[in-house]
């Protein structure tokens, strides 16, 4: 029986899955592409990690045969609304931007939500294969009243560093805030995310990015505790040698979450009166840069 079924065969739905499976708990990656769910269950899932090479062979399904104890939702926030989910199973988002888990509550109710953020580095290399650029910690909780307790014993036991929070709201917009300042900035400058710090005027740029970000959450009754700046800045450091999401996103031509990270915060923004233009330039920028 599955324990845990991860939907989503990026770069984080890999490093969760092989982490899980390695670890004793029966996974199952769900991945929709019949070609490359092929070329998965043949090869499996390969980790680069401190100059390892780790291998795991979850399951690889389309679907669900039974309802597993955790569904873990790593997929790109714009197809969050196309997943399909089992009944029953408790369902724990992670991914990237605002919104997802509202979006997943109204297709399974709220009470089956759990919702957090990990700050995981890792670099896609080709289906299956990952560098773990980075260890993080994951932070999660309920959306309004999932247990959480056995999300968290099944992460532990894959050997990631897990956190309960009783406010899940306020970690999702703390890792938007870091989120809003750092991949854009990747995407339109194709740099590593700590050669942001060494670039004067795109450090710049990072912090008014962080900033504005911090003040539409303020706005939103989230206030980011200390200075967003320096939270972007030690975000950096911390994942000097990692290419972001969003960076990895357009060298491969394919579509960013743009739209979950500052897309949605611009909306909540007009809506809250805050001004952001830094914010709306780069994401302008980047939306033209998808266009390409």
């Amino acid at each position: 029986m599955t324990e845990v079924a991860v939907i989503g065969p990026g770069a984080l739905g890999c490093l969760f899955a092989a982490r899980l499976a390695r670890s004793g708990v029966p996974t199952r990656l769900i991945d929709y592409d019949d070609d490359r769910a092929k070329l998965l269950r043949q090869q499996g899932l390969l980790v680069e990690e401190n100059e390892e090479i780790l291998e795991a062979h979850p399951e690889i399904g389309i679907d669900f045969p039974v309802p597993p104890r955790l569904v873990l939702v790593l997929t790109k926030a714009h197809a969050t609304g196309r997943i399909a989910l089992p009944p029953e199973s408790p369902v724990l988002t992670l991914q990237n931007g605002l919104g997802n888990a509202e979006t997943l509550a109204e297709r399974c109710g709220e009470g089956r939500m759990l919702a957090g953020a990990t700050t995981e580095a890792v670099t896609w290399l080709a289906p299956g294969r990952i560098r773990h650029a980075a260890r993080g910690t994951t932070c999660f909780g309920s959306w309004t009243s999932c247990p959480a307790d056995d999300a968290l014993a099944l992460l532990q036991q894959a050997g990631f560093d897990v956190a309960l929070t009783d406010n899940p709201r306020q970690v999702i917009w703390e890792k938007a805030v870091v989120n809003a300042a750092i991949n854009p900035l990747t995407a339109l400058s194709n740099l590593e995310n700590g050669a942001l710090l060494d670039k004067p005027e795109i450090r710049n740029l990072l912090h008014l990015l962080a900033e504005e970000a911090a003040a539409v959450a303020l706005a939103e009754g989230f206030p980011i505790g200390g200075s967003a700046a320096e939270r972007a800045e030690k975000a950096c450091e911390a994942s000097r040698h990692n290419i972001s999401s969003m960076l990895q996103d357009i060298r491969k031509n394919k579509q960013t979450e743009i739209e979950a990270i500052s897309g949605e915060i611009l909306r909540r923004a007009a809506k809250a009166r805050v001004p952001a233009p830094q914010t709306a330039l780069v994401y302008h920028l980047v939306r033209a840069l998808e266009s390409l």
